[in-house]
């Protein structure tokens, strides 16, 4: 595999075809800490703060990420959590955008 912290996202259609989930756990290897669903079309990860105010920047900084790579997580604040969803909705499932995003997310953390 090659480095993901190397490669930028690129755009998916809805003839883009998503990961099997075996493909999908070749490449969650690369990404500690991440999480993927029963079905195969999504990873998760949840990141713990000291305070609500950690995990506010935190959002922040994964927004900037997104932003600047063109793929975008669900993102859900707890007070001092925050848990992360990847998946790419073009194709409800999951491409190498994802795994992208989530290893610059962990190289930022």
């Amino acid at each position: 595999m090659t480095d993901l912290l190397k490669k930028t996202c690129g755009p998916c259609e809805k003839k883009t075809k998503s990961f099997e989930k075996a493909e999908a756990q070749d490449y969650l290897a690369q990404v500690e800490g991440w999480v993927l669903n029963e079905e195969g079309t999504q990873i998760s990860k949840e990141f713990k703060f000291a305070d609500f105010i950690g995990a506010i920047n935190f959002v922040n900084l994964v927004a900037d990420l997104a932003e600047m790579e063109g793929h975008h997580p669900d993102i859900h604040v707890f007070y001092n959590k925050v848990r992360l969803d990847l998946s790419t909705h073009a194709i409800k499932g999951l491409s190498e955008n994802d795994f992208i995003l989530a290893a610059k997310i962990n190289a930022h953390k």
